[in-house]
């Protein structure tokens, strides 16, 4: 996915990069794009706000779908995906679902026709636990996420 791509770019990290190293080159971007840095200059402090908040967006996007957040709410996710499917949404490549229990998340790189599969399936539901749960980077977007 193109977003996970760009905020990958952003902080200058590739795919292996694991939670101590996220949270390394964090700091240090902050560090150089503190808008308190630039209270010389009008136009680099603007710059360096919105600089700011797109390291840190990154920051805790590339958090949520780390191995090792995964592997931390990995009981929680597998009582989740057990519970009932109550709708879904797909925009972009990125399937969300929402569940009974009242948690949700987002599938990153589902190809569409995976998506028109599941939702021309008998059971939904079982489809997904086949074919998208374990196949597919996601992310939780009901409960915060672990943190470096």
């Amino acid at each position: 996915m193109k977003k996970i791509v760009d905020y990958r770019k952003l902080l200058n990290v590739n795919e292996t990069a694991e939670l101590q190293e996220l949270k390394t080159v964090y700091r240090s971007l902050v560090k150089t794009w503190h808008p308190d840095k630039f209270h010389d200059n009008a136009d680099l402090k603007l710059e360096a706000e919105e600089k700011s908040k797109q390291i840190i967006e990154a920051y805790h996007f590339l958090v949520s779908i780390a191995p090792e957040t995964r592997n931390q709410s990995l009981p929680e996710y597998n009582v989740t995906t057990a519970s009932a499917i109550t709708d879904f949404d797909y925009k972009s490549q990125v399937l969300t679902m929402y569940f009974a229990d009242g948690n949700s998340y987002e599938y990153f790189d589902v190809p569409k026709a995976v998506y028109i599969k599941m939702i021309n399936s008998d059971s939904p539901g079982r489809f997904a636990r086949r074919h998208i749960f374990s196949n597919y980077v996601y992310r939780s977007l009901s409960r915060l996420v672990a943190s470096a």
